[in-house]
């Protein structure tokens, strides 16, 4: 009896292969395999998408997760998805022995890949620490070596923040969490402070006063904690009254908005009352001396 094996292959294709085989189909083994990976890798990754991410969005949202930690999650989980279905396609084609030496190739790879990518590495390490650390949010107003802004998104590598001019600025991850950020709107509340300055012939309990009324007059500005006022400089020409207001729920509009309204309210109870803001005067003394000044006279006379 003559023993006979399918042509092309057909035995590493798996059942696509000797099926195509059977039919006659050329190179029924390569063609086999490779339409066994694509159904394999569709079939996995759309049960993925349709069954696990819907669970896992739905177990973070049970948690009380932020959005901007749940969405690079759902990021890795499509990641692992991807990765899950090309190993099962991988072994469903038929493709073990190259599967191994891909792992080979790959292990010997990371060490380099590992070294060309320290900044990479370096900001993904530092978007865990945005995520788990949680010094800022998707909406927050953050500030940091001379920028500010809305952070507008945040991923494992980089985070998007737009400036109040509208600029849209993409920041490494590291340079957020090596630094000092400042988060103004991180709790409920945000004291604001301005330096009122006033002339020294001028009533400090009246000027104190009115700073008062003007705060507990504003509907922007907290009465708990209630506003105060204190004595902090004696300047060249001013005496320095600091403010200290509380707002409730701040944005970086709502600041400026309610310290301008707040500041001119007090200029024009000032300006009533006769309480003066001065501003520096400087006063120049001196003589000069002209060489030869003498000599010069004497010959004029002549």
């Amino acid at each position: 009896m003559i023993q006979t094996t399918p042509t092309g292959g057909a035995a590493s294709g798996g059942a696509v292969a000797g099926l195509l085989d059977s039919a006659g189909v050329p190179y029924a083994g390569p063609i086999g395999a490779a339409i066994s990976f694509i159904i394999a890798f569709a079939v996995v990754y759309v049960l993925g998408r349709l069954l696990i991410l819907p669970v896992v969005d739905r177990t973070l949202k049970t948690r009380e997760l932020d959005e901007h930690a749940r969405k690079p999650l759902k990021k890795v989980t499509s990641i692992l998805i991807v990765f899950v279905a090309i190993s099962v396609a991988f072994g469903f084609a038929g493709y073990g022995n190259f599967l191994q030496s891909l792992a080979t190739v790959a292990a010997a790879a990371t060490l380099a890949i590992g070294f060309a990518m320290q900044d990479v590495l370096k900001n993904f390490v530092a978007g865990v620490f945005i995520y788990t650390d949680k010094p800022f949010r998707i909406g927050d107003w953050i500030e940091w070596d001379g920028n500010s802004g809305i952070v507008e998104d945040i991923s494992l590598r980089v985070s998007r923040v737009r400036t109040f001019d509208n600029e849209l600025l993409t920041v490494p991850n590291s340079n957020l969490t090596d630094g000092v950020i400042k988060n103004p709107v991180a709790k409920g509340q945000l004291r604001l402070q301005f330096l009122f300055g006033i002339g020294y012939d001028d009533d400090i309990d009246k000027a104190t006063e009115i700073i008062i009324e003007e705060a507990e007059s504003h509907p922007e500005i907290l009465d708990e904690p209630a506003p105060t006022v204190r004595l902090t400089e004696l300047g060249d020409s001013s005496v320095g009254l600091k403010s200290r207001i509380w707002i409730d729920d701040p944005s970086r509009s709502d600041f400026v908005k309610t310290r301008s309204e707040y500041v001119q309210t007090v200029k024009q109870r000032f300006d009533e009352e006769d309480i003066n803001i001065p501003y520096p005067n400087r006063t120049l003394g001196g003589s000069l001396d002209i060489a030869g000044y003498e000599a010069v006279a004497e010959t004029a006379d002549d």
